[in-house]
């Protein structure tokens, strides 16, 4: 089985950071425009025909797009939002 990442072993470990993150996981997860975009994601899944097929929907400059979970997980250059989550060089 594959090792925990850093921030899923931290959770795991601290039981007042876990209960925090989903209190206010909880009530991000209630908010009017998070309930409308995922279900507008869940609604592109269905229309794409996706699910447990291996593959993810992809969110490109060119629109959306069907790539392997592996592919778009580790994708860092299709969109602004992950060019923005990289940062800057430092000098």
């Amino acid at each position: 089985m594959a090792e925990l990442s850093r921030t899923a072993r931290f959770y795991k470990e601290n039981k007042a950071a876990r209960l925090k993150k989903a209190a206010y996981q909880k009530e991000f997860n209630k908010k009017p425009e998070q309930r409308k975009k995922r279900s507008e994601l869940t609604m592109l899944n269905r229309k794409m025909g996706k699910k447990g097929d291996g593959k993810d929907v992809s969110h490109t400059s060119k629109g959306v797009v069907l790539k392997s979970q592996s592919i778009n997980r580790a994708s860092k250059s299709d969109s602004a939002g992950d060019k923005r989550a990289r940062g800057t060089k430092s000098k």
